[in-house]
Parts: C-alpha cells; structure tokens; sequence
C-alpha cells in the first residue's frame, strides 16, 4: 500500500509541512497587505475630512499629513475654548446677520441655500489630492446637507454623532468605508471612498499568492521525491540482493559506494550477517555429509552381518558373533546419534540442563581421579592439581568437558608420558588446564580440531570407535556457558587445551 512506503510517507509529510508553511505565509501577506491598504484608505480619508473641516471653519486649507483628530491652529484655538474664524454675525439694528456681501443679489441672504455657507473652490480643493474617486459631504448643525459631491452613494445619511465628541470617527455601510468628524458646534463633515477597489486588489493579490504557493508546492514536492528516490536507492540495491542471496546465491555480497553512511554501514553489518550465514550453510552442508557419511559405515555393516547371517544356517557360536558384532556397531551408531543431538540442543541454547553454582576444581578432580586408572594401564603418570573455583553452570556438562578431554589425552600419549590436570581462580573468572605429552597435532590441523567429525588420521579413528565429536562437543558447551576454549600443540611435543569460564558472579 501506498501508506505503507517510507518514499510516500516522505512526501506526504514533506506536502503536509509545505502547505501549512506557504498557507501561512500566504495568509499573513494577504492579511497584512490588506490591513495596510485599509490604513492607507483610513488616511486619505482622515486627511479628506480634516481638510474639509477647515473650509468649514474658513480655513486655508488641509494640513500636511492629515489629522486624525481636530488640530492646527483651529485645534488649538477650539480646545482654549475660542471661536475660528468663520461665520461672524454683525449688527444691522437690532437683527444680527451673517456677515457677508451686502444683499444686493450678488450674495447669499439669510434665505439663501445652505450650501453657501462653504466658500467657493473650497470643497473641491479639499477633495484634490490622493487617490481619485471617493465622495464628501458637510451637514450643518440642524442636520441640513449643505453639500455634497456628484459621486457618491444616492443615498448619504448622515452620522449620528457619539455624544459631544469632536474626533474623527469610521463606518462601514454597502461597501464602503466613510471618516465623519463633528465640529464644536454640531457641523459634521463626512468623506469616503467604496471598498471594491481594495477587496479587488485583496484577490488579485490572493490570486498570485495562490499561483507562486502552487509553484513552490510542486517545486518542493519534485525536489523531495528527486531526494528520497536517491536516499532509497540503495535501499533498494539491498532489498534485490538479500533476496538473490535467500535464493541460494550465497556468495554474493552487497555493494556500496559511501560504507561510512548510514546505508553503508547497515550494508556492512549485512555483508557480515552474510557471511557468517554462508559459513553457517557450508558447516551445516559439512555437517550433514559427514554425518551421513559416518552412519553409512555402521549401517553397511549391519547389512553385511545380517546377510551374511541369513546366507546359510549357523552354529549357535556364529550367530552369537553375529549378534555381537551388530550389538557393538548399533552402540556405535547410538554414541553417534546422541552426540549428534546433544551437538543440535547446544546449538538451540537448550543444551544445558540448569545453572547452579558448581566448582569446576572438585569436579576436574573426581573426574580425573576417577579415569586415573585408564592412565596407569597405559602406563602413564597423571598429575592432578585443583583449586576451588566457583562459576554458574550444568555440573553435569562442565564434567563432559573434563572428561572428553582427560581421555583424549590419555588416547593419544604414549606410554611412559605425563598427563596433567590443573585448575585456577581468578576475579574474572577459573581456568582449567589439561596438558600431555602426546604426539601432538599437526599445524594444518590445529584450526580444525574442534570443527565436528575432524580426525587427524579418520580410518584408525573411526576403527578404535571415535566419531569425530568430542572436541566439537566441549567447545559447544564451553560457549554455552559464555567461555572459552583454545589449544596450543606441537607434534611430537604433546598438547595443551585451555579452558576460560566466567566467575559466579559475573556469568
């Protein structure tokens, strides 16, 4: 499955981390362009209104940057409370009237339009400036529209004002976005501009974010499936081998270009796995041939005893040597058997019936005395030395080790030699020691004496009923109990075999 590949999960996890980042930022650009593009509106708008302000009051004009609040000298003359300069009133009996060309026609009188009350060009010179488009309109204190702009919503109601306040306020209404500001004495001046121009800007803008996000996707997923394929190439390379080596090619190995990689070194720990699977198959191969080729022996000789004894009748004395000599090859044949099912349970780590503290130095010195006689019937010496040495074990295998080894020297030192037996403790550990003086073991022959079914000479070995598999046994125990066992052997000059065990306290 599709979720189940490493290559995928990569790319959904490199997709998942993509979007979120570009989705993000694309979000934060949008929202920051947006809320500057309204700030720069709420500006213009500010600026709008305050200029208007003035032509109200008469002044000169907007002020540089735009207020937000009321300022300039008219700011300052409102807030110590005097009365810009604007609509003065005069006496005419006792009838003030505002102050203005004398009613002749030419002017505006006191019935005239409200509008009058903004000085001609005023109005538009406070809208110039700035983005083009918008509308504007003043509104006298009665809550009369004195004027407006041509452009502009049909319908302009005005603000309500929020209490006695003269600051510059905001609303949104239909789509558009309105600065209104009310004067100390109740004119309201009002400027504003639609909001489609910004929402169109904000998707265009969304748009693009949306197509360089898009591309950036793609380009980053591209470039994550480039990188992961080349990353999992060897991988793969290891996948195909393994399988052609469990296909039987045993002797092929992985290759790699970087071994100190992380691929190259699993390559390696791998390569070594192989091998010692390839020599594990070839023992196992060997194994098997001498086995069957040990039991064909013994089972050609039952043959032949039996057909010989079936060929013509017998005396009773010559079916009893018959019966011996079939007696003496099925024992053979059952050492063998049980030597090679003890060899398989060691194998499996079951070989060992329990672990209790047991001291390798009394049991080498009953084992050793107990074959003493074997010794002087061949007419040799036997030297037995042991000290008390504690290790966690199966008593009854370690004195299968000893054994083995005390009659192997025996068999093979002639008469008048020595054989000695020895043990020692140590903190690490005991040490166990069985020397002779025998013929020894030939150098070719020293790194295969504990491999199964090695002899030096097989015909005299196998007639004299050795099969091949005491060595191959002890060592198979030693490792067992977490040993070690070595040998050291000239011809002519005898042997030395060398067993290390851990001490109680650190098996």
């Amino acid at each position: 499955m599709v979720i189940r590949s490493i290559r995928w999960r990569l790319q959904l996890w490199l997709g998942f981390l993509l979007v979120g980042v570009l989705a993000g930022f694309g979000l934060m650009v949008h929202q920051l362009q947006g809320v500057t593009q309204r700030g720069q509106l709420e500006e213009d708008l500010e600026r709008r209104v305050a200029a208007l302000n003035l032509a109200v009051r008469g002044g000169a004009g907007p002020s540089p940057g735009g207020l937000r609040s009321m300022g300039g000298p008219a700011g300052e003359e409102a807030r110590e409370g005097r009365r810009m300069p604007g609509p003065v009133v005069r006496g005419d009996g006792d009838r003030p009237r505002p102050m203005g060309p004398p009613p002749d026609g030419t002017g505006m009188s006191r019935s005239g339009p409200p509008k009058a009350r903004i000085p001609e060009g005023a109005f538009e010179e406070a809208m110039a400036g700035g983005p083009p488009g918008g509308h504007a309109a003043v509104w006298s204190r009665e809550g009369v529209l004195l004027r407006r702009t041509e452009a502009g919503p049909p319908d302009l109601p005005i603000p309500s004002r929020p209490g006695r306040s003269t600051q510059m306020h905001f609303r949104d209404r239909d789509g558009l976005l309105e600065c209104y500001q009310f004067t100390e004495l109740g004119d309201c001046v009002l400027a504003g501009r639609s909001l489609q121009p910004l929402k169109r800007a904000q998707r265009r803008l969304g748009w693009n974010l949306a197509g360089v996000g898009a591309a950036v996707l793609a380009l980053g997923l591209g470039g994550g499936w480039w990188l992961s394929t080349r990353a999992l190439r060897p991988v793969e390379e290891i996948r195909a081998a393994a399988e052609r080596i469990s296909g039987g090619a045993l002797s092929e190995r992985i290759a790699t270009t970087e071994p100190d990689s992380e691929v190259g070194r699993l390559a390696g720990v791998l390569n070594a796995t192989f091998d010692r699977l390839e020599a594990a198959f070839v023992r196992q191969r060997r194994f098997t041939d001498d086995a069957a080729h040990e039991l064909r022996t013994p089972l050609a000789v039952l043959l032949v005893e039996a057909q010989s004894a079936l060929s013509r009748d017998r005396s009773p004395e010559e079916y009893r040597e018959t019966l011996h000599a079939t007696l003496a090859t099925a024992q053979q044949m059952r050492r063998l058997t049980d030597s090679l099912l003890q060899l398989a349970r060691l194998d499996e780590g079951d070989g060992l019936a329990s672990t209790l503290p047991v001291d390798v130095g009394e049991v080498a010195g009953a084992l050793a005395e107990a074959l003493r006689p074997l010794a002087v019937g061949k007419g040799l010496q036997l030297e037995v030395h042991t000290v008390a040495a504690r290790v966690y074990g199966d008593a009854e295998r370690l004195g299968q080790v000893v054994t083995n080894l005390v009659a192997n020297a025996i068999q093979y030192t002639p008469s008048g030699g020595i054989v000695k037996v020895r043990t020692a403790a140590s903190e690490d550990g005991c040490l166990l020691v069985v020397q002779d003086s025998g013929i020894g073991i030939a150098a070719e022959d020293l790194p295969h004496v504990f491999d199964r079914f090695f002899r030096a000479d097989r015909a005299r070995r196998r007639a004299e009923g050795h099969s091949g598999l005491g060595l191959a046994i002890c060592r198979a125990i030693v490792e067992a109990h977490q040993g070690r066992i070595s040998v050291e052997s000239a011809p002519g000059v005898g042997s030395k075999f060398t067993v290390r065990l851990p001490a109680a306290k650190a098996a």
